[in-house]
C-alpha cells in the first residue's frame, strides 16, 4: 500500500477519533449545567460518592471507561458548580485515568529524547530534547558529512545524528571501556544500510593515533592475550594486590573500585561473553569469539584510517567526562572551518574549556549558551504557560575551527596550509595608488 494512502487513512482515523471524543464530551456536558466560578468549591475529598472499591467493582464487571466516567460525573456533588473549563478539565483527567488508549508511533529523536528525559534523565546526562536539537543544528549535521562523536548518553546523540544524516556519510564513534553503548540507538530501528557508515574506535588509542605510534599490532595483541593472562596469572595478580594493598594511596582506591564495577556491569550483560556449559560447543565458541575479535579489529583499523585523514566535517562531544582534554585532543582530527559542539550538564567545566581554547587558538566564534524552555498550553480561550517547567537542560559550547600559525607547523596539516597558500598566490596583488603630495 502506498505511503500516502496509509498516511491518509491514519489521518482519517485520527480525525474520526477526535470528532467522536468531542461528541462524547459534549454529550457529557449537555447533561449538566456549568457554574459561574469555582470560589465555593472546597477540595476536601468528600465530593465523590463512589469509592475505590465501587470503581474496582465496575471494572471487574467489564464496564467501559466511558460509562465509569459518566457515573463519576453523576456521583460528584461539585461537578455542577464548576465552570465549563473546569468540567472539561475534570472529564479529560478521568478519561485519561480510566480509558486505556494505546497509540503506536514510529520512534524518532523527539519521542525518544522526551521519553529518556522524563523517565531516565541520568542515562542521557540530563540532556533536554531542545538542547539535543540545538546540538544537531550547531554541529551542521547533514547527509554526506564525516562526523566524529564522543558521547555517553546511551547512544541517543548517535541515533539522532544517524537519523539526521539518513544513511549518507560516515560517523566515527569514540567509546570508553570495552565497547560502545548503543541502547537508545537500537530503539530507532535503523535499516542495515544506515550501519554501513558507522565506525567505532576506542578512546584509549587516541593518543597513540595522534603521536603516530598506532599500529594494527596494538589491536590484534590485546584481545588474544587478555584471556590467557587472566587465566594463568590470576593467582600471581592476587598476590601482588595483597602485597601492595598497604602501599596504595587512598586516592587510587576509588578508581580501582570504579573499574571493577564497570567490568561487573559489562560482563554479565553481554551475552557474547558467556561461555557455554557444554564442552562440545566450546570449540565453536572459541572460533566464534575469534571471528568477532577479527571483525572488531577490522572495524577499528577502518576507523583509524578515517581519523588519520584529519578531515572530519564536525565534532560532537556529550559525555560524563571532563570536556577539556577530550576536546583539545579531538580537535586535531577536524578539518578547518568546521563546527564543533560540546555538551555538559554544568557550566564550570565548559568555562575552563572556553579559557583553554582561547589560549590554544585555532578556533573562532566561541559561544557558551544555555537554552531556556517553557511549555505552553494552547486551548480555546485558555492558552497560558504551564506552571511546571524544567529547571535546566545543560550548557553548550560551540565554535568553528581555523588554521592558525601554531597549527601550520603540524606536518599533518601541511596539505591544508599549502592549499591556503596556493589560493593566496592566485589572488592578484593590490594596486598602490600614488599620493600627490603638496609642494611643502
Amino acid at each position: 500500500m502506498p505511503l500516502a494512502i496509509v498516511m491518509g487513512q491514519h489521518l482519517k482515523w485520527a480525525m474520526e477519533d477526535a470528532f467522536s471524543s468531542r461528541r462524547r464530551r459534549k454529550s457529557l456536558l449537555q447533561t449538566k449545567e456549568a457554574g459561574t466560578d469555582n470560589r465555593n468549591i472546597v477540595d476536601d475529598g468528600k465530593s465523590q460518592k463512589l469509592t475505590q472499591d465501587d470503581i474496582k467493582a465496575l471494572k471487574d464487571k467489564g464496564i467501559k471507561g466511558e460509562e465509569i466516567v459518566q457515573q463519576l460525573i453523576e456521583n460528584s456533588t461539585t461537578f455542577r458548580d464548576k465552570t465549563e473549563f473546569a468540567q472539561d478539565k475534570y472529564i479529560k483527567k478521568k478519561k485519561k485515568k480510566y480509558e486505556a488508549i494505546v497509540t503506536i508511533l514510529k520512534p524518532s529523536t523527539r519521542i525518544l529524547s522526551i521519553m529518556y528525559y522524563a523517565r531516565e534523565p541520568g542515562k542521557i546526562n540530563h540532556m533536554r530534547y531542545d538542547t539535543l536539537a540545538q546540538m544537531l543544528t550547531l554541529g551542521n549535521i547533514r547527509a554526506g558529512n564525516k562526523m566524529i562523536v564522543m558521547e555517553t548518553c546511551s547512544g541517543l546523540v548517535l541515533g539522532a545524528m544517524m537519523e539526521r544524516m539518513g544513511g549518507f556519510g560516515s560517523i566515527i564513534q569514540l567509546y570508553p571501556g570495552d565497547g560502545p553503548v548503543r541502547a537508545a540507538t537500537a530503539c530507532f530501528g535503523f535499516p542495515k544500510s544506515f550501519l554501513s557508515g558507522l565506525h567505532e574506535f576506542p578512546l584509549n588509542k587516541i593518543n597513540s593515533l595522534l603521536n603516530g605510534t598506532f599500529s594494527a599490532e596494538m589491536l590484534s595483541s590485546e584481545p588474544k592475550d587478555s584471556t590467557p593472562v587472566e587465566q594463568s596469572n590470576g593467582e600471581h595478580e592476587e598476590k601482588q594486590i595483597s602485597e601492595q594493598a598497604d602501599e596504595d594511596s587512598i586516592a587510587e582506591a576509588p578508581e580501582s573500585n570504579l573499574e571493577e564495577q564497570r567490568t561487573m556491569e559489562i560482563v554479565p550483560q553481554d551475552p557474547e561473553n558467556k561461555e557455554p556449559k557444554e564442552k562440545g560447543n566450546k570449540r565453536d565458541y572459541i572460533q566464534e569469539k575469534q571471528r568477532r575479535q577479527e571483525e572488531q579489529r577490522k572495524r577499528h583499523l577502518e576507523a583509524a584510517a578515517l581519523l588519520g585523514e584529519r578531515n572530519a566535517d564536525g565534532l560532537i562531544v556529550a559525555s560524563r567526562f571532563h570536556p577539556t582534554p577530550l576536546l583539545l585532543s579531538l580537535l586535531d582530527f577536524v578539518a578547518p572551518s568546521r563546527p564543533f559542539v560540546v555538551y555538559c550538564q554544568y557550566k564550570e567545566p565548559l568555562l575552563e574549556c572556553y579559557t583553554k581554547l582561547r589560549e590554544r587558538g585555532g578556533v573562532i566564534n566561541l559561544r557558551l549558551s544555555e537554552t531556556w524552555l517553557r511549555n505552553y498550553q494552547v486551548l480555546p480561550d485558555r492558552s497560558h504557560p504551564k506552571l511546571l517547567m524544567s529547571g535546566g537542560g545543560g550548557y553548550l559550547l560551540s565554535g568553528l575551527t581555523v588554521v592558525s600559525d601554531s597549527l601550520r607547523a603540524d606536518p599533518s596539516l601541511k596539505s591544508c596550509a599549502s592549499t591556503l597558500d596556493s589560493h593566496a598566490a592566485e589572488e592578484p596583488a593590490t594596486k598602490k595608488q600614488k599620493c600627490v603630495g603638496s609642494g611643502s
